[in-house]
């Protein structure tokens, strides 16, 4: 900055900013007391009871009619097929989507809700019975599949639903969808 000249011995004008430096601290303190903090968001997760003692009979089976298995492959490629995928005897109709908005995971998920909810009028499903459905990632799947899934069951109200780890037998069932394509 140019200085001022000097007029008839005067000394040169002086800004004093001291009550500068204590309104900042001021409105520094207003506005971080004021403000509201974000808080934490956190999953809430319940845990399943674990008891030793007991038996195979007394344990929560899911029900084939009611299960929806969903697989997360690579490249945002979502596999299922209905039902549990324990009979290695026959082999599942596994099919392919995506996180897209039409014939995507929702539409599946939604068609699962209303086929149980059919079942359950048939009278073939009591009525406390839900949709269930039970979620595997593979090892090529990303963390943004994973979090969309995630949300999938939250904005179709599944109350029921599972993370498991991917066996080798629905591993090798998308390889065998892969290659037959």
């Amino acid at each position: 900055m140019a200085d001022i000249p000097n007029q008839k011995g005067k000394p040169p004008p002086r800004v004093d900013l001291t009550a500068m430096v204590d309104m900042n601290f001021l409105l520094l303190t207003f506005f971080i007391l004021s403000t509201t903090l974000s808080k934490p968001k956190a999953m809430e997760i319940v845990m399943p009871y674990k008891d030793d003692e007991m038996t195979d009979e007394d344990r929560n089976k899911i029900k084939k009619d009611v299960a929806l298995t969903i697989l997360l492959g690579k490249n945002n490629k979502v596999y299922y097929y209905e039902g549990i995928g324990d009979d290695p005897n026959q082999y599942p109709d596994i099919r392919l989507t995506t996180f897209r908005d039409v014939d995507g995971i929702r539409d599946v998920i939604i068609a699962k809700k209303q086929k149980v909810e059919q079942l359950k009028a048939n009278g073939t499903l009591k009525a406390s019975d839900k949709a269930t459905v039970i979620i595997k990632a593979d090892t090529t799947s990303t963390t943004a599949d994973f979090i969309n899934i995630l949300d999938e069951m939250t904005i179709n109200a599944i109350p029921t639903y599972a993370v498991v780890d991917i066996t080798e037998q629905d591993q090798e069932f998308i390889y065998e969808y892969e290659n037959s394509k």
